[in-house]
């Protein structure tokens, strides 16, 4: 809703609070669309401009939607037939515009990853809360000094279900962290206004399995999913013994599974994280479809020297576009020789596509 243009504000009055809603005539004004009014308007204008602030919801602004693709995609002008005798791959135009709310592209997400269980799985596990959350939020003033247009959330990233080396009774070599465990990532990224990622390492068992036992968790505004190929053992082998696997089959109904509960709880869109770092760990690109209440983040994972990491994103990630990209540092495995240092944040963004998601190990 348009804000009063009286310049004085003696002739405006604020509707809403915190803990009250005004009724007026027949329509009632939440806390949540407080604005301003101009006194002098007629009282029926005023039920007008209210009731066209509630039937009216937020739009996305898809000039701005595409004029930040491109920037991502380092184009300049947008690509058209007229101009260029075949497709570019980046970035992405056949993929719906999001429902208002979204996080990407406007944003860059800076997550820290790990287990509460392990010190050897990421970070999560090896700090205490607040050293934790001291580097996470140096991490996100790093990323915002490298690219100034684009502000960073700040995510934590907790793997929920984890792949394991021996079964259990059911034989599906996975464990299903506690309530408390989850409960903790989420209050971790309420204190810093963040966002929760949920990883899954499924081993043996189905994301149809899996998935439904989150959606409690899943149904909060600020809580996201990833799934991690690595630990989709579709052949039947342990866990850690190869690498595993996902379709676009598994990535659609992820994507659905959080449609649909976007649509049910009225939600902000969710983020799908996939993580990649071989060809066969992700197939069907050609297929997966991110949805106006899905957007889909394939991130590249793989730990070493910087140049071999550069060298697998334009080989595994650039050539298949699904729709926004993502890249992993691991602050250990990724200084072990003949590496010396970790990437920086403005030679990770010189990638086509600049990723629109970070994650620390």
């Amino acid at each position: 809703m348009k804000k009063s243009k009286a310049s004085n504000n003696t002739h405006a009055w604020i509707i809403g609070s915190a803990a009250l809603a005004i009724f007026i005539g027949a329509v009632v004004v939440p806390h949540a669309a407080a604005t301003r009014f101009d006194r002098d308007k007629p009282l029926s204008n005023i039920v007008k401009d209210i009731q066209k602030h509630i039937e009216e919801p937020p739009k996305l602004d898809t000039e701005a939607y595409d004029k930040k693709m491109r920037f991502l995609a380092h184009v300049e002008e947008a690509t058209t037939t007229a101009t260029s005798s075949s497709k570019s791959l980046w970035p992405v135009t056949d993929a719906p515009y999001p429902l208002p709310g979204a996080l990407l592209p406007f944003n860059r997400i800076v997550a820290y990853y790990g287990n509460f269980y392990s010190t050897r799985m990421g970070i999560l596990g090896e700090f205490d809360k607040d050293t934790v959350i001291a580097k996470l939020k140096e991490e996100k003033a790093a990323w915002e000094a490298a690219d100034p247009t684009t502000p960073v959330v700040m995510g934590i990233d907790y793997i929920a279900i984890t792949a394991q080396g021996t079964p259990q009774k059911d034989g599906m070599y996975r464990l299903r962290m506690p309530d408390e465990h989850i409960q903790r990532a989420i209050d971790m990224a309420n204190e810093i206004d963040g966002i929760v990622i949920l990883e899954m390492q499924i081993g043996l068992s189905t994301f149809q399995k899996e998935i439904p036992l989150l959606e409690k968790y899943l149904s909060l505004p600020n809580v996201h999913l990833a799934i991690d190929p690595e630990f989709s053992m579709k052949t039947g082998d342990v866990p850690g013994d190869v690498i595993g696997t996902v379709n676009a089959a598994d990535v659609n109904y992820a994507a659905e599974y959080l449609a649909n509960l976007v649509r049910t709880h009225n939600l902000p869109p969710k983020i799908l994280v996939i993580h990649r770092f071989t060809e066969n760990m992700v197939t069907g690109y050609e297929d997966m479809k991110p949805l106006p209440e899905v957007q889909m983040v394939m991130v590249m994972d793989g730990w070493g020297f910087g140049a071999k990491k550069i060298n697998t994103y334009r080989h595994v990630i650039y050539p298949e576009p699904v729709q926004f990209t993502g890249f992993k540092i691991f602050y250990k495995n990724d200084l072990k020789p003949p590496s010396t240092r970790l990437l920086t944040p403005a030679e990770v963004l010189e990638l086509t596509p600049s990723p629109s998601f970070i994650q620390y190990q």
